[in-house]
């Protein structure tokens, strides 16, 4: 019998106009018995968004009145966190099971700064949420479709890796609060790899979980949209500058 969770979890959502997907999530979410507290922040404007019953009690929204970036609003929830633990979602994860109790023992090993589930497409494939640490020849080697440093997470052991998506991660809210959280100079991209490579330099380590699975419908927005692009470009060039073209380890 796997043994319970017994550390609570703050969540912090954020909706971009992304109701109908948010809704799913709030009914899984509503599921995991150690979510305590869930802030979903309507970073546009649009309709109240439905949630279940049960898990009234326990949600808080936020309506900004001007849109904000990633960093900004998960560090906006994080002020309303009062668990030991918090969590960071996308809007468009959906939970197979409550992955909480597995991840949050994870983060008991020594030293761990933040942990990722494995992540995996609708259609069952796994996606490249655990990546090695970007520099000037990967990506140069990525362009040349030479590689684009993903590490492999199959099995079901915790495993360290350099950086895992933003998509899902969990950590300590004493070592979120000693980082003052997530960079708000990122705008969009390159948050979760700046947040991951500070950990690492302050003596954190990054694990994924490959025993741990979530879903994912990744949007790819920078694939397909000039704007999106060019925060991409902007952010990675900020990253770069930022840590003086070195890796944290």
């Amino acid at each position: 019998m796997t043994e319970p969770c017994r550390q609570l979890i703050t969540v912090s959502v954020v909706s971009h106009g992304q109701g109908q997907l948010v809704a799913a999530l709030l009914e899984d979410l509503a599921c995991c018995q150690n979510v305590s507290a869930v802030v979903l922040t309507q970073n546009i404007p649009e309709d109240d968004i439905p949630y279940p019953a049960s898990l009234q009690a326990r949600l808080r929204v936020i309506r900004n009145e001007y849109p904000r970036g990633f960093a900004a609003n998960h560090n906006q929830a994080f002020r309303f966190c009062e668990t030991s633990l918090f969590a960071v979602l996308n809007p468009d994860i959906r939970l197979n099971g409550d992955p909480f109790p597995q991840l949050a023992r994870a983060l008991e090993m020594n030293s761990v700064g933040v942990v990722g589930p494995a992540v995996r497409n609708p259609s069952g494939d796994l996606e490249d949420s655990a990546r090695t640490f970007p520099t000037p020849l990967r990506l140069l080697r990525k362009l040349m479709g030479l590689g684009d440093g993903r590490i492999l997470t199959e099995g079901t052991t915790p495993l360290e890796v350099d950086w895992t998506a933003g998509m899902f991660l969990l950590f300590p809210a004493s070592v979120y609060s000693q980082l003052e959280g997530f960079d708000e100079g990122f705008f969009l991209y390159y948050e979760d790899v700046d947040i991951c490579t500070r950990l690492w330099r302050s003596g954190q380590r990054v694990i994924l979980h490959p025993g741990v699975m979530v879903i994912h419908a990744a949007q790819r927005a920078s694939r397909r949209r000039l704007r999106f692009m060019k925060w991409h470009l902007f952010s990675m060039f900020r990253y770069f500058v930022k840590h003086a073209w070195r890796l944290p380890r």
